[in-house]
């Protein structure tokens, strides 16, 4: 337990700050498989709006540090590129 008053101080707003990241990084999680579900079925316009909402919220996460912004602009590269694949498959 922290003894001096800058150290309990501390303690407690690295807790609101551990409450607020773990909040912001489940709705990135929650958009991300919200695509993967449009994704699995055929239709690629819902994909595609899903796609966007999903890099948003990528983006909005590591502007606030909860993700490193190469983590964000990693999973908003293979998201793109498994729309890409699959509006591939598709006309073809």
């Amino acid at each position: 337990m922290a003894h001096s008053l800058s150290a309990q101080k501390r303690v407690r707003q690295s807790e609101k700050a551990r409450i607020r990241n773990r909040s912001a990084k489940s709705a990135m999680k929650t958009q991300v498989k919200k695509f993967a579900a449009a994704l699995g079925s055929t239709d690629l316009t819902a994909a595609e709006a899903a796609l966007r909402v999903a890099c948003r919220a990528l983006d909005k996460a590591a502007t606030k540090g909860i993700v490193h912004k190469r983590t964000a602009a990693r999973q908003k590269s293979r998201l793109a590129a498994r729309l890409n694949a699959a509006k591939a498959a598709q006309q073809a």
